[in-house]
């Protein structure tokens, strides 16, 4: 088993932790979490298993590209991948200012939702982000239709900057700071 890389404890929903995905391992749960229905926007819908496990092993070996597997209470619920967005992703169309740190993240697809979960998850995904000081604002480009991302985006600060060509995607490019995630906890630095 892979080593826990960052753990926070919700008070209503309880532990949720981080570890990096092991693409030989993890490859069949991810592959049927990427090509389930309600993933669309992860953009893998006609992925097989081996192009899964290709992709994380890819991502494995990438210094500017890391994916972790979430944990709620000990069990994979969630994925959580995050990049530089001045190598990968958003480059020639966000200019990357230091501290930088681009990220997309996944709930796993269940058949009993949780009220709250995938917010609990973002919030994990954002305060495992801020938790290194390197980091000051975290870039997203979530699919321009996926309005539930952008709702829980808001929900934890994030502010739309425009509507950018992708090429598998019209997407809102969007940052969040660590100041503006506080603010939405009622903390401040």
């Amino acid at each position: 088993m892979s080593t826990t890389l960052f753990t926070r404890t919700d008070p209503t929903l309880g532990e949720f932790s981080l570890r990096p995905v092991d693409p030989a391992a993890d490859a069949a749960l991810l592959h049927s979490w990427v090509t389930h229905p309600k993933a669309v926007f992860w953009l893998m819908q006609g992925c097989d298993l081996d192009a899964v496990e290709k992709e994380f092993t890819r991502i494995a070996a990438d210094p500017h590209h890391h994916a972790y597997l979430g944990l709620h209470n000990g069990t994979p619920a969630f994925l959580m991948e995050h990049y530089d967005p001045a190598h990968r992703e958003l480059v020639g169309i966000h200019h990357a200012e230091p501290g930088d740190v681009g990220m997309h993240f996944l709930c796993a697809p269940t058949d009993t939702p949780v009220h709250g979960f995938t917010l609990a998850v973002l919030s994990t995904v954002m305060e495992a982000l801020f938790a290194d000081p390197a980091h000051r604002r975290v870039v997203v480009e979530p699919d321009a239709r996926n309005t539930a991302v952008h709702t829980l985006n808001k929900a934890v600060g994030f502010e739309v900057l425009r509507t950018v060509s992708l090429p598998s995607k019209d997407a809102y490019l969007s940052t969040c700071t660590r100041d503006q995630f506080l603010a939405t906890r009622g903390e401040h630095r």
